[in-house]
């Protein structure tokens, strides 16, 4: 118990870092479950899949309500819990998820990892999470999946799809043909059956400012990569914990070769800062991103905001509600008082801009702005649009159980697999 504690408080701090409940449906008496396509729920920055020990103590998915996976699993639902880099950018944990869900080689790709002088190749999967994910079945339909991510995970999840459909005209210009990955070739927008984001930055978070203000940006990136190249020598590594860094030399492979020179690969990782989620989630990282990526016509999206604030009526501030989590408390009075123009994203952090849940906006967790959206019409679910859900009452840490109500949490994540397999 004393280390499941200790745990939860490494995974707020870890919630922290990543700055730079009531149901969303009247009843599911109306879904008629099919379990078809399986789950697959992608961690945020700083976090962890299923995979890795201490999965064991705390799981990401649950937190302190118990591990998700074994709870829906019990319920009849095909769940996985991916291990992507936990610092890693979106175009690197999105090119590790593929190969993870598809069992292979990570494939970077030939003109990303030379422009940000990386290894091309990271680790093979040789044990698929879905082993016949976009294979036809004996009736001929394709074998499809639900991706589910958690903050940096809905980006993640975002540029896999983008990837799946459209490929990469750089990376086919740069490869041939023999010797490309399937990720870049486009022409499988039909894999993904659905995306559901879950308090994603879809387009940054003002706690960026302070952030960078007090010079922590820098700070954390530079103390992160130094630590995950220590422990990513360390027996810990792939044990307890993954970084998945083997492409700049910072973390020894798992049964494979031994990293680099620690200051070496330091180095490297810091020279190509915007290879990076940390440069992913600022204003200008996020903005960069989202003029790349497109919406599929294909595959039906979701996204869930939470608030962790209420509007203060006489101050025309937000502030954090009493169950917000302490260790983040101050940064959701920091987000819920700032009031500018976002320099980078044009945003105005105003009105309700400033409610949030201690590390996102939420109204930056509703849609990107510059891809369709609506709100959540049972009767009318549509492709290639954002159904916005109800905004959910709690913290970034509560949206995966995190100091949460497990009844709550679990009726949240059932409620929301019930919804999505009867697509």
């Amino acid at each position: 118990m004393k280390a499941k504690k200790v745990t939860a408080f490494i995974l707020s701090i870890c919630l922290l870092v990543s700055a730079v409940g009531i149901s969303a449906f009247a009843s599911s008496d109306r879904w008629e479950p099919k379990n078809e396509e399986p789950f697959v729920f992608v961690h945020g920055l700083n976090g962890w899949g299923g995979s890795e020990g201490i999965n064991g103590i705390i799981p990401y998915w649950g937190a302190t309500t118990g591990d998700l996976m074994t709870y829906l699993q019990g319920e009849g639902y095909e769940c996985y819990s991916a291990s992507v880099g936990p610092m890693s950018s979106a175009w690197d944990r999105a090119c590790e998820l593929y190969a993870q869900i598809i069992g292979a080689t990570v494939d970077y790709g030939v003109a990303h990892s030379k422009a940000y002088n990386h290894d091309r190749y990271g680790r093979t999967y040789y044990k698929a999470l879905v082993p016949d994910w976009g294979e036809l079945d004996e009736n001929g339909k394709i074998q499809q999946i639900h991706l589910i991510g958690h903050s940096f995970g809905g980006t993640t999840i975002r540029l896999l799809i983008h990837l799946l459909t459209n490929g990469s005209p750089e990376e086919i210009a740069a490869t041939s043909a023999d010797d490309i990955s399937g990720l870049f070739t486009g022409g499988k927008s039909d894999w993904v059956k659905s995306a559901t984001t879950i308090c994603t930055p879809h387009n940054s978070a003002s706690v960026y400012y302070p952030l960078k203000a007090l010079g922590l940006d820098i700070i954390v990136q530079t103390l992160s990569y130094i630590y995950a190249a220590i422990m990513g020598r360390s027996y810990a590594n792939g044990r307890l914990v993954d970084f998945h860094l083997e492409q700049f030399g910072m973390t020894d492979v798992p049964g494979g070769e031994k990293a680099d020179g620690l200051f070496e690969s330091v180095s490297l990782a810091l020279e190509n800062k915007e290879d990076s989620c940390l440069y992913d989630l600022t204003p200008q990282g996020t903005v960069k991103l989202n003029s790349k990526l497109d919406i599929s016509d294909d595959v039906y999206y979701f996204s869930y905001a939470f608030s962790t604030t209420s509007k203060s009526e006489l101050f025309g501030i937000q502030y954090p509600n009493y169950d917000t989590n302490p260790i983040i408390m101050l940064t959701a009075l920091a987000m819920g008082c700032l009031k500018f123009t976002d320099p980078d994203t044009g945003v105005e952090y105003s009105g309700s801009w400033l409610a949030n849940d201690a590390l996102v906006n939420t109204e930056s967790a509703k849609y990107p702005l510059d891809e369709p959206h609506k709100d959540f019409d049972s009767g009318n679910i549509e492709k290639g649009v954002w159904q916005v859900m109800p905004v959910q009452r709690g913290d970034h840490g509560t949206a995966i159980g995190l100091f949460g109500d497990e009844e709550q949490t679990h009726s949240f994540y059932l409620e929301l697999c019930q919804m999505l397999d009867s697509l």
